[in-house]
Parts: structure tokens; sequence; C-alpha cells
């Protein structure tokens, strides 16, 4: 996922695609990237859009970066048709 720190505004951008094609995740924050606030922002914001506890979320890469990789916990089967739909809502927004 792709973060924009200091963005103005707090939401969920759509689908972006990388230098090499692959996808991800545009996401803003209006948090600065300081003391780790933006990254905290992040998973708020992911938290709530996707209706998991924040405690569920936790960043594994990307700290001082703006490519991201989030780690979400919880039964596998679960979050595959919860994460699926919201991905599918989120595409039909974006088109």
């Amino acid at each position: 996922m792709r973060l924009r720190p200091a963005g103005g505004a707090d939401r969920i951008e759509g689908i972006g695609r990388a230098a090499d094609g692959t996808a991800r995740l545009q996401v803003r924050v209006s948090a600065a990237p300081e003391g780790g606030k933006a990254n905290r922002a992040l998973l708020r914001l992911l938290a709530k859009a996707w209706r998991l506890p924040t405690g569920d979320l936790a960043l594994v890469a990307g700290a001082k970066a703006r490519d991201k990789v989030v780690e979400v916990s919880g039964e596998p089967a679960a979050l595959e048709a919860r994460l699926g739909a919201w991905l599918e809502r989120l595409e039909g927004r974006c088109r």
C-alpha cells in the first residue's frame, strides 16, 4: 500500500499501480509523518474501513517509507470474505 502523509484528509483513494505494475492501495492521512503519527492514523483508518479492531492490524514493513505492508490478524476465511467484499465495493467506486 502507498501512504501519503500530511495529505489534508484521511481517506482511501483507491487502487493504484506501482512502477512494476503491481496493484496497491492508495491511502491519504492528515497526520504528519512524525513519531509514527501517520502510521497510527493509517492503521486506524484501515480498521474503521474494514470494521476490525485496531489491534488486529500491524505495520510489518515500511515504517519510515511511503510504501507499507500491513498484517491483518484473524480467522482467514472470515477475513477473506470481509476484505474481498470491501475490495469489490472499492473497485466499483473507483471505476
